[in-house]
């Protein structure tokens, strides 16, 4: 106790002062990284399925001879074929935000019997 006020105080108390706001200062960038990280990551995911979604779409399409459409703006397809089957890959750059920043490209294939080709 403090000589007349009354009040506790823990030792050491006032050395540690400020010691949350550091640790606080130190852990919200790693944090903040980190949820940018999975965020980036689910529209990352949310991407690939609308990329083989549109490859099915395609490489159905091609496999019974049919046009495909165009595959969706700032993407590439290529169609290849193997053992009977047409292929489809797209891929894409990944969105402006999250992974795109470093580079990542998102892709899907999608394979289907070749109906076109003589047996």
């Amino acid at each position: 106790m403090s000589a007349g006020t009354g009040e506790t105080t823990a030792p050491g108390s006032a050395g540690e002062r400020g010691s949350v706001t550091a640790e606080f200062a130190t852990a919200l960038p790693a944090v903040l990284l980190c949820l940018a990280l999975c965020v980036g990551a689910v529209q990352a995911a949310a991407q690939q399925a609308r990329l083989l979604d549109h490859a099915a779409s395609a490489a159905r399409l091609i496999g019974r001879g049919d046009p495909a459409p165009a595959p969706p703006a700032g993407a590439s397809r290529a169609v290849g074929s193997e053992g009977g089957l047409v292929c489809v890959t797209i891929s894409e750059p990944s969105g402006s935000g999250g992974l795109g920043a470093l580079g990542v490209t998102v892709s899907a294939r999608s394979c289907v019997l070749d109906d076109v080709e003589p047996r």
